[in-house]
């Protein structure tokens, strides 16, 4: 059974499934339900839900927070660290990532208007039209995006075309899920 814990700082959680903000005060109580790629999963028992914190926040948690990237490693692209960054989003009821699960469809790169940096535009699907966890899902996406250096902007749209099915699921995620 999981140990409910106080936030030792306050900190802006993500509501699930909603994808709205919220500022959880000090001493808030919480319940880690999941820790997958670099945020965390937690049941708030005095607000009735669940809400997802970012690993920016994880000392509000007593864990060791995760450090944004001031530059790109060297060699890599801004649009393979996008793809890196998105294998961090998670579902919270499935322990596969959404880029595993086949559940990104488009990432397009722009200069942003200014020209100093950079735009990310993503389109994603979800696993049925009826999960209600797409505009929360969404709002991590971006908000992992928007933290790659040069960044100034992302948009992650959930869109139904086409429909999603399992033959989407890469190898990798097929073997996290037991399917080979």
């Amino acid at each position: 059974m999981s140990q409910s814990l106080p936030l030792s700082r306050e900190v802006t959680a993500i509501r699930i499934p909603g994808g709205d903000s919220h500022l959880l005060p000090v001493g808030t109580e919480v319940v880690i339900t999941q820790a997958l790629g670099d945020t965390f999963t937690v049941a708030v028992p005095s607000l009735g839900g669940l809400f997802r914190i970012a690993g920016t926040d994880a000392d509000a948690l007593g864990r060791t927070a995760v450090t944004e990237a001031q530059a790109l490693p060297e060699g890599q692209t801004l649009e393979e660290a996008a793809w890196e960054k998105l294998k961090n989003c998670y579902d919270p009821e499935i322990p596969v990532n959404i880029v595993d699960l086949g559940l990104v469809y488009t990432l397009e790169i722009a200069p942003d208007a200014e020209g100093k940096g950079s735009v990310i535009s993503a389109q994603m699907t979800l696993t049925a039209p009826g999960c209600g966890m797409g505009p929360s899902i969404a709002a991590d996406a971006r908000a992992k995006l928007l933290t790659l250096p040069g960044v100034t902007e992302a948009q992650v749209a959930v869109v139904w075309d086409p429909p999603w099915g399992p033959d989407r699921i890469t190898e990798a995620g097929k073997k996290k899920l037991g399917m080979v």
